[in-house]
């Protein structure tokens, strides 16, 4: 299993740019804080105007494979990763994108790495926020590493520090334990959503909770999507058919330690994989657009 995760995927290969990387040292703790400063939340700030960021700039969020991401950093700052960068010289974007640099670095380290899609506790009180995070594969097994958020954070619910090398997983759900913990009434399904004010019936309760479990499925798979693509069984559907009410019962019965054939074959199913080409409908303005994956 390590073996399939330390080779990168077609979205996480740094390409012409894997000897910049060679500044950075195979440290879990070096390359998550490095991945902190190569992201400037596209919302999580409020408008990137605000913030001296020209509008065009946006566009950066629809950036999909590591390698143009590295050149777009190179661009704006010819400064390894875990050198300290201003705002102005990161790429925008989200959870997702922080998580693919810092699985990018890993890789290229030889330390196995994958992406993790779900839902955390701990951005907003009384919340849970779609969220991506990274999972590396140490001597005590996975453990949940959170690239996004600086040294020092502390959970808003209860002011408690925690290791953001070992995200606890009551704090973070990936997709199948939302799924359950929704599904089983340990969880109300309306506290999952993209954001608490985003007002679009299937950004929120089970219907995105569907949608990030086959997300989560795909990048465990080493396809690590953006938030807002959709193929095969995903939809805008702002409720749930009875049929897909129990595929995903389905797909997140597999067992937290499945093993590589296990996810393999699971993600071969039509209504899951990733196909050549598929839709993504790009925030804010939610335009729907064809993209053939390379």
């Amino acid at each position: 299993m390590d073996d399939f995760y330390v080779s990168h995927s077609r979205f996480s290969d740094p390409g012409p740019h894997a000897d910049w990387l060679d500044a950075t040292p195979a440290d879990l703790a070096v390359l998550r804080e490095a991945a902190s400063q190569l992201v400037f939340h596209y919302w999580g700030s409020g408008a990137i105007t605000e913030h001296g960021f020209p509008a065009a700039r946006n566009d950066e969020i629809t950036l999909r494979y590591a390698a143009e991401m590295w050149a777009r950093l190179r661009e704006l700052d010819p400064a390894p990763p875990g050198e300290p960068r201003p705002p102005l010289h990161r790429i925008v974007g989200c959870c997702r994108d922080f998580t693919l640099l810092f699985v990018s670095m890993a890789r290229h380290h030889g330390i196995p790495a994958r992406a993790r899609v779900g839902f955390a506790s701990y951005l907003m009180p009384g919340w849970y926020l779609d969220h991506v995070v990274a999972e590396v594969r140490t001597a005590d097994g996975w453990c949940l590493v959170e690239p996004q958020l600086a040294p020092g954070f502390r959970d808003p619910v209860d002011d408690v520090g925690f290791d953001l090398l070992d995200v606890p997983r009551d704090r973070f759900l990936t997709g199948p334990d939302a799924w359950t913990a929704a599904r089983s009434g340990e969880l109300d399904p309306a506290l999952l959503v993209v954001s608490p004010d985003l007002d679009v019936p299937f950004l929120r309760g089970l219907p995105y909770a569907w949608h990030n479990l086959v997300l989560d499925l795909a990048a465990l798979n080493k396809h690590e999507m953006l938030q807002w693509d959709i193929w095969g069984a995903l939809d805008d559907s702002a409720a749930l058919a009875p049929a897909t009410l129990a595929r995903a019962d389905e797909l997140a019965e597999l067992p937290a330690d499945a093993d590589v054939e296990q996810l393999r074959v699971a993600f071969e199913a039509d209504d899951v994989r990733v196909p050549p080409v598929i839709h993504t409908v790009t925030p804010p303005g939610r335009l729907l657009a064809e993209v053939v994956l390379r």
